[in-house]
């Protein structure tokens, strides 16, 4: 049952992200669906809870630009940006840093982050009570409303999530603006609290992401095709044997023999598969790489629930190489 926690209940809120649960949360945009960034286990939550189809990157939340920018690669336009429209409904796309410890659940195993530092002071305390990075979508069920009030979160996701922390109704009921600064060129991935006009008087000219190829393609952010799903070693699909020159993303009990094994989940469950399916990949390849193996070999994984996302990931990394 989702509980209605009230301010004086922020602690409570607070505790439960720490503990890996999913705690809706006002920002001056909508309500997000808030879960710990480094925790790929409630990364993955999050995806399930909202019936996400896919795994497209999720915009972290912070206290201040100073946290955020120690999980990214800020440069001169970011701080300026940052010191002008944080706290606020800005979102910005940047470079993620070597040392970040974010999920790469939570960035789509894209070399980008997208982070924000809203403006609300209940969204404030709790990130500051938290004490960690929150990654939070908007919190409805994947192609609904999006939330400007605790009402609006319950009719969506009541025995979905954790909690609900109430903090009255939404003042922009907007999305952020989602602006990526990860090349030369400023791009405008998402209009939204922020205007272009106003970010164009400090970047000079703004352009415009490509549109997506379909929903179900991964962005840095809301509203730009990427993909950076591939290894360098070739995935195999489907396997029900492994040879001793493969790496093997083992989805229940493990095929024998293979030269190295990644375990996405041993019990079967594709939530927890999903937590781990992006850093099973980059290891397995690093490792298959140090040993000399010729390929990936991945166990079938289910389609059900959270398995759709995960096969068309690893689709994705196992087709044709252009």
């Amino acid at each position: 049952m989702t509980e209605r926690l009230s301010a004086d209940q922020l602690g409570r809120a607070a505790e439960m992200l720490r503990a890996g649960r999913l705690v809706a949360f006002p920002t001056e945009t909508v309500y997000g669906l808030g879960g710990a960034s480094r925790d790929a286990q409630a990364v993955a939550g999050i995806f399930a809870a909202k019936g996400r189809p896919s795994f497209n990157p999720l915009i972290s939340h912070f206290p201040d630009a100073e946290a955020a920018f120690a999980e990214a690669v800020a440069d001169d336009r970011a701080r300026a940006v940052a010191r002008a429209f944080w706290p606020g409904p800005l979102t910005l796309v940047l470079p993620r840093a070597a040392d970040s410890r974010i999920a790469l659940l939570a960035s789509a195993g894209l070399p980008s982050l997208a982070l924000r530092v809203p403006a609300h002071p209940m969204a404030q305390a709790l990130l500051r009570a938290a004490g960690q990075p929150i990654a939070a979508p908007s919190a409805n069920r994947s192609g609904g409303v999006s939330p400007t009030t605790a009402d609006h979160v319950l009719d969506g996701l009541s025995g979905q999530i954790d909690a609900v922390l109430d903090g009255g109704p939404c003042a922009v009921g907007l999305e952020s603006t989602v602006l990526d600064l990860t090349g030369p060129v400023p791009l405008l991935l998402r209009p939204g609290g922020i205007p272009e006009a106003e970010l164009e008087k400090l970047l000079g000219p703004i352009g415009r992401a490509a549109p997506a190829g379909s929903e179900d393609e991964a962005r840095p952010a809301p509203g730009m095709l990427s993909s950076h799903y591939a290894p360098s070693l070739p995935v195999r699909l489907e396997a029900t044997t492994v040879a001793p020159d493969e790496a093997l993303l083992a989805f229940g009990p493990a095929l024998p023999g293979a030269g190295a094994t990644w375990q996405l989940s041993e019990s079967g469950d594709v939530v927890q598969a999903a937590a781990r399916l992006f850093a099973g990949l980059r290891e397995l390849d690093a490792e298959g790489r140090r040993l000399g193996l010729a390929a990936i070999a991945v166990q079938p994984v289910p389609m059900a629930g959270l398995g759709a996302a995960i096969n068309d990931r690893l689709s994705r990394a196992a087709a044709p190489r252009g």
